[in-house]
């Protein structure tokens, strides 16, 4: 079991991440828009861009951090993998802090500057989110180990979440040097938390090679090659359970992504007056930190019923609640209001449990495939590149629907035309629309959640075979004890 200083240095990582991360996804679009004014050509060209690299980096970035460790000669000790990842967290997690602060700064032309900073920031972000995911297989391997340090990453990330709401007092794009100080104080406080958590960590690793005696390893035995790659997806897509979590994942990125875009024009549309524009905005800042709250108990249940058990327990729970919504009607705005809420809460909650299958994935990939280390890196670059569809493909389908459900096109229709637009109709429309908008909060989470249960029915790591395969890793650990 980690101790509490380790849980604690791990843990920040995520503190640190989050802090910064959150007030991106909120604030990046607005700026270069109403701050920078950059024009929609430019901006279009830079989205496409991102969205090509976004697709791409966590294969690549995977593959380089791991592919060494296919080859036949790769010996390399587990504790030296921990080293070779806390090296990679210790120039990464500061650059992206950097990368970050470069965002809310005008320096170069906004068209450029959409895409350099974009792409900077996204490709820091995967290299650090790909080390510290892959760091939770590398650091244990017991279900109670791996959930403890999970519950730290979880309570860290919500103090980290604490952020948006700071963000709202400072956030005035005609007065933008007040957000700017504010970002810069963020980026000092993640670049000094990520060098000092990964040298605590680092201090206690090599200390246990030494006591553990083990000798130091290069990472050259055998240079990557085309065909260690073409095996190395032979063997993904033949990994049964593997297949099984990315379709489950898929529908979960969706869903997840789903909620996150519409979730401000389901509280206008279906809500209306009844929320004020200050009730909303609370709601959206308890929605980045209560999914994190939240997760605290979950992960308790985990060590005590089993990672799958919680997760099937909690697609039953959204397809009953969706389907009780959906009986009630739309007319009972209480319910309404909180199904909305709790929707995102327990989706993203469950997102947040699903680094613990990963990790168990890459347990089974490394007995199955008997393999002399694990590659923690690659399995989890290769899940983000197969659930990344699911970001693409919610705000396209969830405009889709809702163009066919309520007429009303929002890519030829500003956000606020919209809604000004809805507010002008007469009784019958807007009921109409209000109905249309309550079938999509429905229908969407329900389907998911009915075809997520008949993949997950079908997946066979827990139990018996979960305990097997852990048995057998455990065999070749020989690391420090944690």
């Amino acid at each position: 079991m980690p101790d509490t200083a380790v849980c604690f240095a791990y843990g920040s990582q995520a503190l640190f991440m989050t802090t910064i991360h959150n007030i991106f996804l909120l604030y990046h679009v607005e700026t270069f828009l109403s701050v920078y004014k950059i024009d929609k050509t430019s901006f279009w060209a830079g989205e496409i861009v991102f969205l090509l690299w976004n697709s791409l980096n966590d294969p690549f970035f995977a593959w380089l951090s791991d592919s060494s460790f296919l080859g036949k000669g790769a010996t390399t000790s587990v504790t030296q993998v921990v080293l070779h990842r806390l090296r990679m967290l210790t120039w990464s997690g500061p650059m992206l802090s950097v990368s970050f602060l470069l965002l809310w700064f005008s320096w170069l032309y906004p068209g450029v500057q959409f895409v350099v900073c974009l792409c900077l920031y996204d490709g820091f972000l995967t290299v650090v989110d790909l080390q510290h995911s892959s760091l939770l297989a590398d650091l244990a391997v017991s279900v109670r180990a791996r959930a403890r340090l999970n519950f730290y990453t979880s309570a860290c990330s919500a103090v980290g979440a604490l952020s948006v709401f700071l963000s709202y007092i400072v956030w005035n794009k005609d007065r933008f040097v007040s957000f700017q100080v504010f970002c810069a104080g963020l980026t000092v406080f993640s670049f000094v938390g990520f060098i000092v958590s990964t040298r605590h960590l680092g201090k206690h690793y090599r200390a246990c090679a030494v006591r553990s005696k083990e000798p130091r390893t290069d990472f050259k035995e055998e240079k990557s090659s085309l065909l260690q790659m073409k095996k190395y997806l032979h063997q993904v897509a033949t990994h049964r359970n593997f297949v099984l979590f990315t379709i489950m994942n898929l529908l979960q990125v969706f869903h997840c992504h789903f909620n996150s875009n519409f979730f401000p024009l389901f509280l206008e549309s279906l809500l209306g007056g009844a929320v004020s524009p200050l009730t909303a905005s609370l709601l959206l800042g308890l929605s980045f930190v209560a999914p994190h709250i939240n997760n605290l108990y979950f992960l308790t249940l985990c060590q005590k019923y089993g990672t799958y058990r919680i997760i099937q327990f909690l697609f039953v729970v959204k397809l009953l609640l969706s389907f009780v919504v959906f009986l009630m009607g739309p007319s009972h705005m209480w319910l309404i209001g909180i199904f909305i809420a709790s929707n995102r809460v327990f989706t993203e909650g469950t997102c947040k449990l699903l680094n613990l299958v990963i990790t168990d994935l890459v347990d089974e990939d490394f007995v199955l495939h008997r393999r002399k280390q694990a590659v923690s890196a690659l399995v989890f670059g290769t899940t983000a590149l197969l659930s990344k569809p699911g970001q693409t493909l919610a705000p396209l389908i969830g405009t889709w629907l809702l163009v066919l459900q309520t007429g009303h096109d929002i890519f030829q229709t500003s956000e606020i035309e919209l809604k000004s637009d809805v507010k002008s109709l007469d009784y019958r429309t807007t009921t109409l629309y209000r109905d249309s908008c309550f079938a999509i909060l429905v229908y969407v989470p329900m389907t998911c959640a009915v075809i997520q249960l008949a993949v997950w029915s079908r997946f066979s790591l827990h139990g018996r075979r979960l305990s097997y395969i852990k048995t057998l890793r455990s065999d070749g650990y020989h690391s420090c004890e944690v």
